[in-house]
């Protein structure tokens, strides 16, 4: 069930980032976390990296370190583009490089762990 899904739960959590990332935050309640919003980048490109890194997996059939380049790197560059698009397209968000940086981190470390575990799987086997 899940790999059947895997696609449909990427796409509809792109959906869902892209909207909350280009929506305008001042009826939101204040997050009083140093640096809260960082972490929500962090883990939303985290999450996303993993989901897509299932979708190429399970719905696109890549072998596990094609899927884990893939994911990454759309993770990234989806990132960097949003951020251009809160610049560009509205006028209550802006562009802010610390926000490509919780991104990226984000996408690189949940790679590295999943590069790790897939490594790990392989020398058992």
């Amino acid at each position: 069930m899940l790999k059947k899904s895997a696609i449909v739960l990427a796409v509809l959590y792109t959906v869902a980032l892209t909207a909350a990332c280009l929506m305008s935050l001042k009826d939101m309640p204040k997050v009083d976390v140093s640096n809260g919003d960082k972490i929500f980048h962090f883990g939303a490109y985290a999450a996303f990296t993993v989901l897509w890194y299932a979708a190429f997996i399970f719905n696109f059939k890549l072998e596990q370190m094609k899927a884990l380049l893939y994911a990454t790197v759309f993770a990234v560059v989806f990132g960097i583009v949003i951020e251009v698009l809160q610049d560009t397209m509205t006028d209550y968000r802006a562009m802010d490089i610390y926000d490509v940086v919780a991104n990226s981190l984000g996408a690189l470390l949940t790679a590295l762990i999943l590069w790790r575990i897939n490594k790990l799987q392989v020398k058992k086997q």
